[in-house]
C-alpha cells in the first residue's frame, strides 16, 4: 500500500519532532520503501525544503550533508512528493494476498491515530490496524501469535460455594451455664470440710462438708412425727397432708434426699447432714473452714464444668456481617501446637467494643480432656459462606481499576470483550458475580492485564471505537 506524502508534510513532521535528534535524520518504520515524485509543474523548481539519501534510504536531513561513501543528499523542492510503501510491514492475508493497513494508533493507547507511519514521543512506532482488526464494538483482538507468547488461559463461568476463612484472636472462658454454687438455704455452722481445695477436681457426690442447722433438725423431726401419725391414722386426710408438708418443707431448705430418706428409715433424725458435690467439675471456690458459721445464703463451694468451654473472639467490624451462628470454627492455641479443637459459633454479641471496632463472637467448644484452660489464648479461624452454589468466577480473572471491576470474556477467533461486572462476595479464590457474565461464558483467568497492555483495552473501555484516519499531530 501506498501513501502519498506532500513533501511539506515532511517537513512539518521534522517541525513536530520527528526528525531524528542531533543528526537531523528522519527515521522511518522498517520495511518502508521512499518514492519521490517530482511534479513536472514549474513549482518543482522552488525552494529547497529538506535533503533525502541517494541511495533511497529512510533518511533525511534539513541541512546539505553527504552519505558515508561520499554521495550528496538529494534535495527536496516544493512542488514534490513523497510516497511511503508500507506494504512491507503488511502481513500475509490468509489467502495469499496482502493485508491493507486502514491507519497507525498509538502503542500507549492513547486515542489518536496517524494515516502514514510514525513515532510517538517516546520513539515507540505507532502499530499498524488492519482491514477486519478493528470494529464497531467494544471488543478488542490480539493476534494468535501475541496469545501463544502471553501465556493466555481462560476458563468457564460456572457455579461455585463461596467460603471465606475469618481469623481473629479469642479467649477460653469458662461456659457460665455449667457453673454450680453451693449455698445452704439456713443458718449453721461447718461441723467438717471433705478433702478438697480450690482447684481439686471432684466428679459428682464427693463428699464436700458436713453441716448443722437447727431449722433442718425441727424440720427433720416434724417429719418423723408426721411418720409416726401417717402409720397410726393411714388413710385418714390429715395424716398424707401432714408427710408431703414436712418433705416440701426439707426440700425447700436445701436438705439432700439421702438426708430424708436416713430419718424415715432409722426414725431419728441425726445431728448433722453431708452436702455432696452437684457435677463432676473443678473447685472454683471454698470459702468453708471447719467449724465455721454461716448464713442463708452465704456461698461454701463454687464448681465449674470443664468438659465445655467458650472460645471468645473479637471479630473486626468489617467482617463481622459474614459471621453466622451455626459456622464450623477452628482453634488453635500456643499451649498445644499442631492440635486443631473442632467447635461451633453460638452467639454473635448485639454490641460494638468501641475501644477496639471488633464485636464479641461466642465459641463453643467441646474440652473432653481438660486440655483449654480458663484464659487461654487461641487463634480462631471461622469458615463463613453458604454451602449453596452461587455464579462465580476465579479472582483473577477481575481487573479492579478501584471505580469498577472488569472481566475478559473470550468471543473465539481472538476477540476479547471486556464487560463491567458487579460482584458480590469473595471466597477460596472465587468471586461472586451478580452480573456482567452469565454461567458458560468463557473468561480470561491468566493473562488479563497483558492483553489489557496490548490490546489497547483501556482505550476500548472509554468508547473508542474504529477511530479517524485524520491524524492528530503530537
Amino acid at each position: 500500500m501506498r501513501y502519498v506524502v506532500p513533501a511539506a508534510a515532511i517537513v512539518a513532521a521534522a517541525g513536530a519532532g520527528l526528525l531524528a535528534g542531533q543528526t537531523g535524520l528522519l527515521q522511518l518504520p522498517l520495511g518502508t520503501r521512499l518514492n519521490i515524485a517530482t511534479s513536472s509543474s514549474p513549482a518543482a523548481t522552488g525552494r529547497i525544503i529538506y535533503y533525502r539519501d541517494p541511495d533511497g534510504k529512510q533518511l533525511f536531513s534539513d541541512v546539505p550533508k553527504k552519505t558515508e561513501t561520499g554521495k550528496a543528499y538529494l534535495p527536496v523542492r516544493e512542488g514534490e512528493d513523497v510516497s511511503f510503501d508500507t506494504a512491507a510491514r503488511a502481513e500475509p492475508a490468509a489467502a495469499g494476498g496482502v493485508k491493507k493497513i486502514k491507519f497507525y494508533r498509538n502503542p500507549m493507547g492513547l486515542p489518536d491515530t496517524s494515516p502514514t507511519p510514525r513515532k510517538d514521543q517516546m520513539g515507540m512506532d505507532y502499530i499498524p490496524v488492519y482491514e477486519g482488526e478493528d470494529s464497531d464494538d467494544s471488543t478488542v483482538k490480539v493476534s494468535p501469535g501475541k496469545i501463544q507468547r502471553t501465556g493466555v488461559e481462560t476458563t468457564f463461568v460456572g457455579k461455585h460455594p463461596i467460603s471465606r476463612i475469618i481469623k481473629a484472636p479469642g479467649v477460653v472462658q469458662i461456659d457460665e451455664r455449667r457453673i454450680v454454687v453451693v449455698a445452704p438455704r439456713f443458718d449453721g455452722y461447718v461441723q467438717s470440710v471433705g478433702p478438697v481445695t480450690t482447684g481439686t477436681h471432684v466428679k459428682k457426690g464427693d463428699v464436700l462438708a458436713k453441716v448443722f442447722g437447727q431449722e433442718v433438725l425441727n424440720e427433720a423431726a416434724r417429719l418423723l412425727i408426721e411418720r409416726e401419725d401417717e402409720t397410726s391414722v393411714r388413710g385418714g386426710v390429715n395424716g398424707p397432708v401432714g408427710v408431703i408438708g414436712a418433705t416440701r418443707r426439707l426440700q425447700n431448705l436445701g436438705v439432700p434426699e439421702e438426708f430424708m430418706k436416713q430419718v424415715k428409715s432409722e426414725r431419728s433424725v441425726p445431728d448433722t447432714f453431708v452436702y455432696r458435690a452437684p457435677i463432676e467439675g473443678d473447685v472454683l471456690e471454698r470459702n468453708w473452714s471447719d467449724g465455721q458459721g454461716f448464713k442463708a445464703g452465704d456461698v461454701g463451694f463454687r464448681i465449674a464444668d470443664h468438659s465445655v468451654v467458650w472460645m471468645m473472639a473479637d471479630v473486626a467490624e468489617s467482617d463481622i456481617a459474614a459471621v453466622k451462628p451455626g459456622e464450623r470454627v477452628n482453634v488453635t492455641t500456643r499451649a498445644h501446637p499442631g492440635r486443631t479443637f473442632n467447635g461451633t459459633v453460638t452467639v454473635v454479641y448485639p454490641h460494638l467494643m468501641k475501644e477496639t471496632r471488633t464485636v464479641r463472637v461466642r465459641i463453643e467448644l467441646p474440652n473432653p480432656d481438660m486440655a483449654l484452660l480458663p484464659d487461654m489464648y487461641g487463634d480462631v479461624d471461622i469458615a463463613t459462606g453458604s454451602k449453596a452454589d452461587v455464579v462465580a468466577i476465579p479472582a483473577s480473572a477481575v481487573i479492579d481499576s478501584g471505580s469498577r471491576q472488569i472481566a475478559l470474556v473470550d468471543l473465539g477467533d481472538g476477540r476479547y470483550d471486556p464487560r463491567e461486572v458487579k460482584l458480590g462476595r469473595a471466597g477460596g479464590g472465587f468471586r461472586e458475580v451478580l452480573s456482567g457474565v452469565s454461567e458458560g461464558d468463557k473468561v480470561v483467568v491468566n493473562g488479563n492485564f497483558l492483553i489489557d497492555a496490548e490490546s489497547n483495552l483501556q482505550a476500548a473501555l472509554k468508547g473508542f471505537s474504529a477511530p479517524s484516519t485524520t491524524g492528530t499531530g503530537q
